[in-house]
């Protein structure tokens, strides 16, 4: 293992000054790059996708759960398979508790292709609380290429996907898959993926999560 080099308190302070100068570039770049995600168009779902969850049959608009935003986390898991993908489930372990996104008038969710009947007693290993959708019977993950195909065989692509509500009208706004999820896993970073950004109009500062009034 190799350590850094050990220096006086001062070389360190002047190490780390420089430094912090180029973290704010990154930081101010990352700001103008958000504002440009915001800024992309948009495409209306038409296909009335249906998927099962714990209270049965849900259209994608029923997972917005009556929020104007939602992002869908397409978890690797194909319907042969035993388990879920442990790098979709790490992923998952990180987002943390839903009321930060709630309370900014978005809503989560995971969607695989595993049947609900799989789903649910890895679910319930995993001790998760967050929605959690079949897309087995319904042409969803194809149509956001959370499944591809490749050399005649279908593939599995850890993904989120990034949705907004217009009364009953519902917008694609954004995709994001594979290597891109590892920036991820708070609820700030999810929010910098939506279309309407961490501060929508009507959000306030972070509390604890039992002291959100939504």
């Amino acid at each position: 293992m190799s350590f850094p080099e050990i220096v006086s308190r001062e070389r360190w302070r002047a190490a780390r000054e420089e430094l912090r100068h180029r973290e704010e570039a990154v930081r101010r770049a990352r700001e103008a790059l958000d504002a440009e995600r915001r800024r992309l168009p948009m495409v209306e779902v038409d296909p009335e996708y249906v998927f099962e969850g714990g209270d049965g049959k849900a259209t994608l608009l029923d997972l917005f759960e009556g929020r104007a935003q939602l992002v869908v986390h397409h978890f690797m898991f194909a319907p042969e398979w035993e388990t879920g993908c442990p790098c979709c489930a790490a992923f998952l372990d990180q987002v943390g508790h839903l009321a930060h996104l709630r309370a900014r008038n978005t809503s989560f969710a995971a969607v695989s292709r595993a049947p609900f009947t799989r789903i649910l007693p890895f679910k319930a290993r995993m001790g998760w609380a967050v929605p959690w959708f079949s897309s087995a019977d319904s042409d969803f993950n194809r149509d956001f290429e959370a499944t591809v195909e490749a050399d005649g065989e279908l593939v599995e692509r850890a993904g989120v996907s990034c949705f907004l509500r217009d009364h009953d009208r519902v917008f694609h706004t954004y995709s994001l898959y594979d290597d891109g999820l590892d920036v991820l896993g708070t609820t700030a970073a999810l929010l910098d993926l939506t279309a309407l950004g961490r501060n929508p109009a009507g959000s306030d500062r972070l509390r604890l999560h039992d002291e959100y009034d939504y």
